[in-house]
C-alpha cells in the first residue's frame, strides 16, 4: 500500500469530532446531611471580620484601665450609664509580710512603732494637699519619692509612704516601681518581675489589666518596672505617658499613686517624671548628702510647686528614741 492510500485510511477512521469524549455513565450520587450543609455552607456569604478601630493619635496604650484600676483596687465608678467592664486579666502576689518587718519596714498587721507614727506624721500633709478641702494642687495625688543619689532610702520611703496610706479606711493606693533601670520593689516585696510601666508603653497588646497586680494588702496595688530599655527616658516624656498620668490623676481622683523613681542627678528620668507629678518627697540621707548636691537636686524640679523633704537615717537626741530611720 503506498503511503497516499494508508493516509486515506487513516482519514477515515477519525471520528467527525476528534475532540468530543462520551463519558462513562455514572449512577446518582445521593448527598448525606452532612454533605448537604457542607454544600450549603459553600453557599452562604461570607461575613467581613470585625476590623479594629484605630486609636486616636496620642493615646496608644491607654486601654484596659478602668478595668485594671476597677477590679485592682476594688472601688467603684461612677455610674457610667449601665456599661459593665470585662472582667480584669490581673493577677494577683503575694507580699512577704515578714520580709518587710525583717527589713525594718511598715507591714499593715504589724505592731504600732515610732516608724509608723513616722510616716503618719509624713502622710498627713500629703493626703490634705490631695484631697482636703479647697485641694487645688494639679495632679495632687500622683506622688513621686526621689532622691539626690542612690541608696538614700527613696525606695525605702516610697513603700512604707504606701503602706501607710493604705492603712487608711477610705483611700486606695498604686505604688508604680518607676526606677525602670534599677527596680528594687520586687526583691524588696519577695516577689518576682514581671511585666509592667515599661511594657504597657511600649507593646500595644499589653494593657494596664496585664500589668497592674493586686497584693495581699487590702488598698494596695502594684505596677511594676517592667523590662529595662534604652529609651526609658523618651518613653516617661511620651505623650503616652503623659496620657496614662493624666488618666490615672483625673479620672481616679480619689486614689493615691505613689512612684518610686530614680535618682535626679544620676538619671534624666526622673526629671522627666516631674513635670507631670503633684507632688515630690525629696529623701535626703542624713549626715552624707550635701548642701550642694541638695540644691542642684532641687532645682531638676523646679515644675512641681509642691515639694516636701524626709529626712533618712537621722537619729534623736534621746538615746531611748534612736531607732535610725526617719525624721520629717
Amino acid at each position: 500500500m503506498s503511503l497516499i492510500e494508508r493516509a486515506i485510511k487513516r482519514m477515515d477512521e477519525i471520528p467527525a469530532n476528534p475532540f468530543r469524549t462520551e463519558a462513562p455513565m455514572r449512577e446518582p450520587v445521593e448527598e448525606t446531611p452532612a454533605f448537604a450543609d457542607a454544600a450549603v455552607a459553600r453557599l452562604q456569604p461570607i461575613q467581613p471580620a470585625p476590623v479594629s478601630q484605630p486609636e486616636p493619635d496620642g493615646e496608644p496604650h491607654l486601654h484596659g484601665l478602668d478595668t485594671a484600676l476597677d477590679d485592682d483596687w476594688s472601688v467603684p465608678l461612677p455610674s457610667d450609664g449601665g456599661h459593665k467592664p470585662a472582667p480584669s486579666r490581673s493577677k494577683t502576689v503575694t507580699i512577704d509580710l515578714q520580709r518587710l518587718r525583717e527589713g525594718g519596714m511598715i507591714a499593715p498587721d504589724g505592731d504600732k512603732t515610732p516608724l509608723a507614727e513616722e510616716f503618719r506624721v509624713i502622710k498627713r500633709p500629703l493626703l490634705k494637699n490631695a484631697f482636703g478641702s479647697g485641694a487645688s494642687i494639679r495632679n495632687g495625688n500622683l506622688i513621686m519619692v526621689t532622691s539626690a543619689f542612690p541608696r538614700e532610702g527613696k525606695s525605702f520611703c516610697a513603700i512604707n509612704l504606701a503602706m501607710s496610706i493604705a492603712m487608711e479606711r477610705d483611700r486606695t493606693v498604686l505604688l508604680v516601681d518607676a526606677d525602670v533601670a534599677r527596680p528594687s520593689i520586687p526583691q524588696k516585696f519577695g516577689i518576682a518581675p514581671d511585666v509592667g510601666l515599661m511594657d504597657v508603653l511600649l507593646d500595644s497588646h499589653v494593657s494596664l489589666s496585664d500589668a497592674i497586680v493586686r497584693t495581699n494588702v487590702n488598698k494596695l496595688a502594684l505596677l511594676p518596672a517592667g523590662r529595662p530599655h534604652r529609651q526609658a527616658t523618651e518613653l516617661l516624656a511620651s505623650e503616652a505617658m503623659a496620657n496614662l498620668l493624666a488618666e490615672l490623676s483625673e479620672r481616679y481622683s480619689d486614689r493615691i499613686v505613689i512612684f518610686d523613681s530614680p535618682p535626679l542627678l544620676v538619671t534624666t528620668e526622673a526629671r522627666t517624671l516631674a513635670a507631670n507629678m503633684g507632688q515630690i518627697v525629696m529623701v535626703v540621707e542624713s549626715d552624707n548628702t550635701t548642701h550642694e548636691a541638695l540644691r542642684e537636686a532641687l532645682a531638676t524640679i523646679e515644675s512641681c510647686d509642691v515639694v516636701g523633704m524626709v529626712l533618712n537615717k537621722g537619729r534623736r537626741s534621746n538615746p531611748g528614741d534612736s531607732y535610725g530611720y526617719y525624721g520629717y
